[in-house]
């Protein structure tokens, strides 16, 4: 599953915006939509300007990431999270024959049958991300603090709600992160893994390894979670924030939301405050009860689990923008994180 087509260079691109092109027919808008990329990630996004209707966004999927059945399960979760649980989420725009996800064909391409990738159209939500990146990450203790109380708010959620029979998403275990068919690929063939390197990350999977199976992954710690709360996932307009981009949603450590809040940033020395803000913030909706001595302890398992999990993609995502910035300098970074967690793990 390591393999991103949206990382493989040549004309890929001018097909995936052919089918945005192609996806607008389906919603009977103007003929003279545009759509304009937005970013390339796990997806293609793209902002839709429709005369008529204004603006809204497009999800154009990579191959063979998720079927039809996981995407629905997706936005299913996302319906019932803002019905139900006050959580800001954007509303699905349906096709003009009420299809939540439209196939398109590719354009072009190989021989043979063309691909056929999946989209979902999204109304536009108005705000920015919340702080910047990288070193100086910007997120006010504030922000964190809200979102530790969105964040458990989702999980309250996830724990109570009768989903639907045919939900299906997938998990974020260790073996999906760093097994035999590891979702990201391997951390080992991330940019800069050297012998050092890999000497040094390889004590770290054995001990993440084994502190996650003595953990465990009960019901009341893992389960139905968003999987990607990292400051690119949040909106903030007049005062609130909205979560967007579930496409990662699935089965997990419910910790592993806030190892995520912090991603690409977990080297900054802001962070252990931001996590006593984020646990502040989790608190007031859970209460205090809901994260034991035992839970806290392993906070920075879940964030070097993500940090770990991020080299893979790093590696396996090298055309996109953030990881082509990042490169071996996260590697070394997260070596530097590794050594002072492995002192005390």
């Amino acid at each position: 599953m390591s393999g991103h087509d949206l990382s493989a260079g040549g004309d890929v691109m001018d097909r995936v915006r052919g089918c945005a092109q192609d996806a607008l027919a389906a919603y009977g808008g103007h003929p003279e939509a545009s759509v304009e990329l937005l970013n390339v990630s796990e997806n293609a996004t793209f902002l839709v300007t429709d005369p008529d209707a204004g603006l809204s966004v497009l999800r154009v999927h990579r191959l063979g990431y998720h079927t039809e059945p996981e995407i629905a399960s997706e936005l299913a979760w996302m319906d019932a999270l803002r019905a139900e649980a006050g959580v800001r989420t954007p509303r699905v725009l349906p096709a003009a024959d009420g299809r939540r996800v439209v196939t398109v064909p590719e354009r072009g391409g190989s021989s043979g049958q063309p691909a056929r990738r999946y989209c979902v159209r999204f109304e536009f939500l108005p705000g920015s991300e919340p702080g910047g990146s990288g070193d100086d990450p910007g997120l006010s203790a504030a922000h964190f603090a809200e979102l530790g109380e969105i964040t458990a708010r989702m999980h309250r959620h996830a724990r109570d709600w009768p989903r639907p029979a045919w939900f299906t998403r997938f998990h974020w275990d260790y073996a999906a992160a760093f097994g035999q068919q590891a979702r990201w690929g391997r951390w080992q063939d991330g940019i800069g893994v050297g012998p050092s390197e890999r000497a040094i990350l390889t004590r770290l999977d054995h001990v993440l390894r084994a502190r996650l199976r003595a953990f465990g992954s009960g019901p009341a710690r893992y389960g139905l979670v968003h999987a990607d709360t990292r400051l690119a996932n949040l909106l903030v307009h007049d005062g609130s924030v909205s979560v967007i981009d579930f496409d990662d949603s699935g089965f997990s450590w419910y910790l592993y939301d806030l190892g995520t809040a912090v991603s690409f940033f977990e080297h900054s020395p802001e962070v252990p405050g931001l996590v006593d803000s984020w646990l502040r913030g989790y608190r007031r909706v859970r209460g205090s009860g809901q994260l034991s001595a035992e839970d806290e302890a392993e906070i920075w398992t879940f964030i070097m689990f993500r940090r770990l999990l991020l080299v893979a993609w790093i590696g396996s995502h090298r055309a996109v923008d953030i990881a082509a910035e990042l490169g071996a300098g996260y590697t070394r970074g997260s070596c530097d994180l590794a050594e002072a967690y492995l002192r005390t793990h």
